[in-house]
C-alpha cells in the first residue's frame, strides 16, 4: 500500500490580530505561527494508521515557500518515509485549480495506491484542491471522509454529510480522498521520531523539475484571482450597561420599553 499524502503550512490566526498588507489581497504573515493545517494532520495520520496494517510507504508532499518544509519534517518525524517539497517563486499566488495542477506534476508519474489530504485548509478554505487533483490524476475519489477501509484493489469509505448523515462509497484504486477530521486521534511527534527524521529522504522540486511553465502556476495559472479583502463592516454594536444591578435592570427595562418588547 503506497500512499502519498498532501499537506500544507498554515498561520494559526484562532488569536491572532489580522491585517492587511499593503496591496488589501492578503494579510500581513509577519508574527504570525505556522503549523500544519489541521485536516492535514488527520490525512497523515490514516496514510500512517493504513501502513501499519497493511505494509507499504507514506509519501508527504507539499508546496510552499521558505520554511514550508517543516510540515513535512513533522510528517517523518511521525512515521512518513519520504517527503518532497514543492518551491519556487513561480508557485506564489496559485489558486485551488494551480496548486492541484502543480501537486499533480509531482504526482503523475509515481506510483500510489492513494493519495490522501485533508478536506480543507484553514487559510483559504477552497475544499477543493483534493477532487480537482483527482480529475487531472483520471482516478475517482471521495470527499468528507470518516473512516476507510481498504480491501482487494477497492476501498470503502464513510463520507460525511450535511445533518449528521453518512454514505458508503466504494472506489476502486488507485483513488484520492480528502479527509475530515475526528477520522482519527493523530499522533505527537516524539523525540526519536524527530532525530530520526533527520536522516530521511526529502526531495525538493522546482517549475524546471515538474515540467511546468510560468503561465501555468502561480496568478497566471490560476482560474480565481482575490480582487480585495476587507473586514466586514459592523452593522450592529453592543450596549454596555454600567453601574448596579438595580440601575442596570432599570436601564434594560427602560431599553425593553422603547423597543416595544413590555
Amino acid at each position: 500500500m503506497d500512499i502519498i499524502v498532501c499537506v500544507k503550512q498554515t498561520p494559526e490566526t484562532a488569536e491572532a490580530e489580522l491585517r492587511l498588507d499593503d496591496s488589501g489581497k492578503s494579510v500581513k504573515t509577519a508574527g504570525l505561527v505556522f503549523e500544519m493545517n489541521e485536516w492535514d494532520e488527520y490525512a497523515i495520520e490514516e496514510a500512517l494508521l493504513l501502513k501499519e496494517r497493511l505494509g507499504g510507504s507514506v509519501t508527504a508532499l507539499t508546496m510552499g515557500p521558505e520554511g514550508a518544509d517543516a510540515v513535512l519534517r513533522r510528517c517523518l518525524a511521525k512515521g512518513a518515509d519520504r517527503a518532497m517539497w514543492l518551491k519556487d517563486e513561480a508557485f506564489k499566488g496559485s489558486d485551488a485549480y494551480a496548486t492541484a495542477k502543480t501537486l499533480h506534476a509531482a504526482i503523475k508519474d509515481l506510483e500510489f495506491d492513494l493519495v490522501l489530504a485533508g478536506t480543507q485548509a484553514s487559510d483559504d478554505g477552497y475544499s477543493a484542491v483534493g477532487v480537482i487533483l483527482a480529475e487531472l490524476l483520471g482516478v475517482p475519489h471521495a470527499s468528507m471522509v470518516k473512516n476507510v477501509d481498504v480491501g482487494e484493489g477497492r476501498v470503502i469509505v464513510n463520507r460525511e454529510l450535511e445533518g449528521g448523515l453518512e454514505e458508503v462509497v466504494d472506489l476502486g484504486m488507485p483513488a484520492v480522498l480528502t479527509v475530515q477530521t475526528g477520522i482519527n486521534e493523530p499522533r505527537y511527534v516524539s523525540i526519536m521520531g524527530i532525530r530520526r527524521a533527520r536522516k530521511k529522504e526529502m526531495a525538493l522540486l522546482g517549475l524546471g523539475d515538474l515540467g511546468l511553465t510560468e503561465e501555468e502556476v502561480g496568478a497566471r495559472g490560476s482560474w480565481l484571482s482575490v480582487e480585495r479583502m476587507y473586514r466586514p463592516p459592523v452593522e450592529k454594536e453592543p450596549i454596555i450597561m454600567a453601574g448596579s444591578l438595580d440601575e442596570v435592570a432599570r436601564k434594560l427595562a427602560e431599553l425593553f420599553r422603547a423597543r416595544g418588547l413590555i
